[in-house]
């Protein structure tokens, strides 16, 4: 006697499925199964109905069903100062515009709004999940609750006061706080964020590393960004990175941003010590800050994963732009067409962050009994079209108004480019008022 069909929540058919990681990397008129918050099963069309029965069925025609991007590094909130200081170089576009005016305007308020501009924007360019590193965590993980989105947090630390504290002691504390605050939430985690090598000194670095170990936490830190950065330390002694390793920091745990001035020592440092570096190319771009070795730490076996960086310093949020960036400019500091192809671009943008941020169990690719952390990008538009290869037309030529269907954990954010967790005209409204003041 046949076996009746299991029930499950939700099945979505699409044209393609790229699964990022497995024995196929592209599956043709397949679909995934949902069950809670769950995939429990991908197989073809013709299989469905002898197998399953679903209380919804999406059929997604000329669609290409893949991971939810993680965007491996923000800082969400900045969003309010998309624009407010373009066209100068790092350092004098952090000490003498952005430092000034966090200083002025950061509160609780300016990050939940800040980071409720970002969450949508987020969501309708494809995101799923995002690490981000700024003040006020605690309000950063309600937001991203309330949108949906699956979150890693990591608090900022420094030597110095700032609307957030007066110093590590403080940062510390408020970094412990909101992990134990958020240690239930499935889809929140909170880490440790230090700044930079030339903003915190050895003994809160200590201590960072001594406290993600007892709580099993991640670290990120923007690491080796700029030529000058490196100089200065150099001439104290040490290179930043060199230091981060006698301090203990160089490990799984560790992810480090930017990473534009790397020797080849130091790339197989990166390799042996299982660190993680997160790519922000068109952030690097913008600041003139230099150019990460993408292919060469890709081929030594370290881990790469893939950011925007804030939109302070992008000026947006879209991880199909910057993984389109990502793969072109690979190729322009190799000097190799064949420098990180598609797939592998791809698979920087999802299941490489996950690795880096511990997620790699849950999220990153799609596979029964992973969550259901999925998107939806339609390739039937004119600049799509032919569909050659789904995967590589992702990579160079879809756009973020492509992502049709954005799920996390298996509730859906956006159907059909239509916001259902958040309230755009609220939003666009909080903007607005800040704008006025932030202008005078």
């Amino acid at each position: 006697m046949p076996q009746a069909p299991a029930h499950a929540d939700l099945i979505i058919q699409a044209s393609w499925i790229a699964p990022v990681e497995g024995p196929e990397r592209l599956l043709t008129d397949h679909a995934i199964v949902i069950s809670g918050s769950r995939i429990v099963d991908i197989l073809p069309f013709a299989d469905i109905s002898h197998r399953w029965q679903a209380t919804e069925t999406i059929r997604l025609d000329k669609h290409l069903l893949m991971p939810g991007l993680i965007n491996a590094h923000t800082h969400a909130a900045m969003n309010l100062f998309r624009g407010l200081a373009d066209d100068l170089p790092l350092m004098t576009w952090l000490e003498e515009h952005i430092w000034p005016a966090e200083g002025k305007w950061i509160s609780e308020q300016f990050v939940a709004d800040g980071t409720r501009l970002a969450a949508a924007e987020m969501i309708r360019s494809g995101t799923t999940c995002f690490a981000d590193m700024y003040f006020f965590p605690d309000a950063i993980a309600r937001v991203a609750s309330e949108a949906g989105l699956r979150a890693s947090l990591f608090s900022p630390l420094l030597d110095f006061p700032t609307p957030m504290g007066q110093g590590p002691d403080d940062y510390l504390r408020l970094a412990t706080q909101a992990a134990d605050a958020w240690r239930h939430d499935p889809l929140i985690s909170v880490g440790f964020g230090p700044h930079a090598p030339y903003t915190v000194s050895d003994e809160p670095l200590q201590r960072v590393a001594m406290l993600a170990e007892e709580l099993d936490a991640q670290i990120m830190m923007h690491v080796h960004e700029t030529a000058g950065e490196v100089a200065t330390a150099e001439q104290a002694g040490e290179r930043p990175l060199a230091r981060l390793a006698r301090l203990g920091l160089l490990s799984p745990r560790l992810l480090a941003v930017h990473m534009t001035q790397l020797n080849d020592d130091e790339i197989e440092q990166l390799r042996a010590s299982g660190t993680h570096v997160v790519h922000c190319p068109e952030s690097n771009l913008k600041l003139a800050s230099g150019f990460c070795r993408v292919e060469a730490l890709r081929r030594a076996g370290v881990n790469v994963a893939l950011g925007t960086d804030g939109a302070a310093s992008n000026n947006d949020l879209d991880m199909l732009g910057e993984l389109r960036t990502a793969a072109l400019l690979a190729k322009g500091v190799a000097g190799t067409a064949d420098a990180l192809p598609a797939d592998a671009a791809l698979a920087m943008a999802t299941l490489n962050g996950a690795r880096a941020l511990g997620l790699e169990h849950q999220t990153g690719s799609l596979v029964a009994g992973k969550q259901a952390d999925i998107i939806a990008v339609d390739l039937g538009a004119l600049e799509t079209r032919p569909t050659y290869d789904p995967i590589a037309q992702v990579v160079y030529a879809a756009g973020r108004e492509q992502v049709t269907y954005n799920w996390v954990a298996g509730r859906c954010l956006m159907a059909e480019r239509q916001l259902l967790t958040l309230n755009s005209a609220r939003i666009l409204r909080d903007t607005q008022h800040w704008q006025e003041m932030i202008n005078g």
